[in-house]
């Protein structure tokens, strides 16, 4: 399950927050030595693709999330990757009520590209549907779990969301970090345990 974003970014490429917990953790080769070999250098390739391509972009995730949230006034985002299957993009996906929009913001410029994909909740999957209901009882942003992972892994986040692991929801953040991607769990604090405190 984890490495569902991870695997996404890949594809694509062919708290601030108090009690938050960071599991920081390499990407590496399942057990089958033939193909876990052929797997690991495909992948080793696209993450070098990657990392080359967001070496050279100007506009930070956390930019584009910010960029994106400003569209519709009081919407969150829900998850945000960085693809390279033309020039460098960040797709972004918001929330607000029953609706989901979906924006490409230019990684270069910082500008919107292409035309907005809206939606209403009724026509997620129902895993989507899950974790993007999960969301409206967490008090920490996706870009609280950004910050957060950067600091954790010292690096730039490429790609971050939510996913349900264990029975648990998690921020899951892809980090660029030297030469490799690291992922980043934060697990957000229960609503019950953060009492009436902001922070």
């Amino acid at each position: 399950m984890k490495k569902q974003l991870f695997a996404l970014m890949l594809w694509s490429a062919t708290l601030a927050a108090t009690g938050a917990v960071a599991d920081v953790s390499q990407r590496s080769a399942d057990a089958d030595p033939v193909s876990a070999a052929a797997q690991k250098d495909s992948e080793e390739a696209a993450i070098q693709r990657v990392l080359e391509q967001f070496r050279t972009t100007r506009v930070p995730l956390s930019q584009a999330v910010a960029t994106a949230e400003r569209l519709h006034d009081g919407s969150r985002a829900a998850d945000v990757n960085f693809e390279i299957s033309g020039p460098p993009i960040y797709r972004v996906r918001t929330i607000k009520n029953e609706h989901v929009w979906e924006n490409v913001i230019d990684a270069n410029t910082g500008s919107i590209t292409g035309k907005e994909v809206a939606s209403s909740l009724k026509e997620l999957d129902r895993e989507d549907l899950a974790k993007i209901v999960a969301l409206k009882w967490i008090k920490q942003e996706l870009s609280d779990a950004v910050q957060v992972a950067e600091r954790a892994a010292a690096g730039s986040a490429v790609a971050g969301g939510l996913i349900r692991q264990d029975g648990k929801l998690s921020f899951v953040v892809v980090v660029a970090s030297g030469d490799h991607l690291k992922e980043v769990m934060l697990e957000p604090p229960e609503v019950g345990k953060q009492g009436s405190a902001r922070h």
